[in-house]
């Protein structure tokens, strides 16, 4: 299997975005509104870099593959990396509920990965030391880092976003 090049910017090529029918659904929810509500029940997971179990932790992509996977049936790639290359280019002031934001964090593009909730925040598994949680797209950090979003389903969500609280 081919290592992709760290100083690659760029995700890689679009993978087409999966068109989930609500009316087949087994949810009544549509699948934007069903990521966002699934995302949410992990909040308070411990991280754990490498780390595939809600039990033991997990890290951001694993946290992404898993919420899609139980929302939607969906499978992902297991890296950030990878799930960059899912779904179809968004910009930041198209995000709706349900889609992915990604972020430099490690000194390299598409190295961090979240949910987008709406109201300019995103959920994820931060770092070492911490667990799944909610933050502000536009907090000074996650801005500078911003990479960019993709968008995985459509319909769009029924959702208006995740309210302030």
């Amino acid at each position: 299997m081919p290592v992709l090049a760290r100083a690659q910017s760029a995700p890689p090529a679009d993978v087409p975005v999966a068109e989930l029918d609500p009316n087949t659904h087994p949810s009544r929810r549509p699948p934007g509104d069903e990521v966002v509500m699934r995302s949410l029940s992990f909040l308070d997971t411990p991280y754990r870099y490498g780390g595939t179990s809600r039990a033991t932790g997990l890290d951001c992509s694993a946290l992404v593959q898993k919420v899609f996977a139980e929302a939607v049936g969906m499978q992902l790639p297991r890296t950030a990396r990878a799930q960059a290359g899912a779904g179809k280019h968004v910009s930041r002031k198209a995000l709706r509920p349900g889609d992915l934001v990604f972020f430099n964090t490690r000194h390299r593009a598409y190295s961090h990965v979240g949910i987008y909730l709406g109201n300019d925040r995103f959920v994820h598994a931060p770092s070492k030391g911490s667990v799944v949680r909610i933050e502000h797209l536009s907090v000074r950090y996650w801005s500078r880092r911003f990479n960019g979003a993709r968008r995985l389903i459509n319909p769009p969500t029924q959702l208006s976003a995740v309210s302030d609280q």
